[in-house]
């Protein structure tokens, strides 16, 4: 569900990531695993829009990003991509469900507290729907990112080192529920990794 053709990226004279093609169907299941600092995150921000590539090509659910821009890539990624990073990016003046409800705005959709809710509900987190972001735990705040991710049905889910900082028993909850939320949904899962850990939960697997 995503294609990447002759990508580069540099900063200033020194390129930090060189893709010559990478291909991913739907509801495909990949590992991205390197060290840190082999582009990893670079890339993963490059899939989500987040970041202009120098040079190169990368198609989402057959769009090229670098067609979009402004509202156009605000709105085409918040119904195609969802996104986990190391941080949470929960805003912290918002309770959990109305963070949920930002998500659905800014992806043009309805604003539905009940299908925010349901998502919720997925991943046994609904207590926590009225708490701020400052009162979860890092696991309840965890799937409140997964649950944003998975919110809006996105043809591809981009995980960058979901596992960081976790002990073994959450990080192995955290890419079970990554793992059956995506194939439920038949979503393209990308997870990004260099926690040797996850390595067992994928059958395609891409050295960087």
């Amino acid at each position: 569900m995503f294609h990447i053709q002759q990508l580069k990226h540099q900063y200033q004279d020194r390129i930090v990531l060189s893709v010559d093609e990478m291909i991913a169907t739907q509801g495909e299941q990949i590992l991205l695993k390197g060290s840190s600092g082999s582009g990893k995150t670079t890339l993963f921000h490059i899939l989500a829009g987040l970041l202009k590539p120098t040079t190169g090509k990368v198609s989402i659910a057959g769009k090229d990003l670098n067609t979009l821009q402004g509202a156009a890539l605000d709105q085409f990624r918040g119904q195609h991509i969802g996104m986990i990073f190391q941080e949470t990016h929960l805003i912290k003046t918002l309770n959990v469900i109305d963070n949920l409800v930002l998500a659905q705005y800014m992806a043009g959709k309805a604003q539905d507290k009940k299908q925010c809710m349901s998502s919720l509900e997925k991943l046994n987190i609904t207590h926590v729907a009225k708490q701020f972001p400052e009162q979860l735990s890092r696991g309840e705040a965890q799937r409140v990112v997964i649950a944003r991710a998975l919110l809006n049905q996105p043809s591809v889910i981009l995980a960058d080192e979901p596992t960081a900082s976790l002990d073994d028993k959450n990080a192995e909850a955290v890419i079970n529920l990554l793992v059956s939320q995506a194939q439920s949904q038949q979503a393209t899962l990308f997870v990004s990794t260099h926690d040797s850990r996850v390595t067992h939960y994928f059958k395609k697997i891409i050295s960087f």
